[in-house]
């Protein structure tokens, strides 16, 4: 679950890991993506096969790309958002994650494309 992912990266920065290794997921892996295209890790691979895959995540390195994460849809309470209700995070400085008929995409992203979902979380 993304979750997990996320809290995974977060501790492993604080501890100041130069990688991690996580399960495998297609969910995880698109986030993970995300979060590399707006810089917030540096890299994300896949390794292995089917049964035993991982994902590789190069974090940033000796500064701490990620701030803060706040987890807004959660397996009990499930959030949706249109594209206009959705504003930048923090001033512009961090992004809003939603998962989307066209997939997981980022708040930009959902409002250039007019298109409205599950509000996943926040992180800045």
């Amino acid at each position: 679950m993304y979750t997990d992912l996320l809290t995974r990266i977060k501790n492993a920065e604080i501890a100041r890991k130069p990688s991690i290794k996580v399960p495998y997921s297609k969910l995880d892996f698109a986030i993970a993506s995300i979060l590399a295209r707006h810089h917030f890790v540096k890299q994300v691979e896949k390794k292995g096969r089917a049964p035993k895959r991982v994902m590789e995540i190069t974090l940033a390195g000796s500064k701490r790309q990620i701030d803060g994460l706040k987890f807004v849809s959660k397996s009990s309470r499930r959030i949706y958002v249109g594209y206009k209700d959705l504003f930048p995070v923090r001033r512009g400085f961090g992004i809003a994650v939603l998962s989307t008929p066209k997939g997981i995409i980022d708040s930009k992203e959902a409002i250039k494309n007019k298109v409205g979902g599950e509000f996943l979380f926040e992180i800045w």
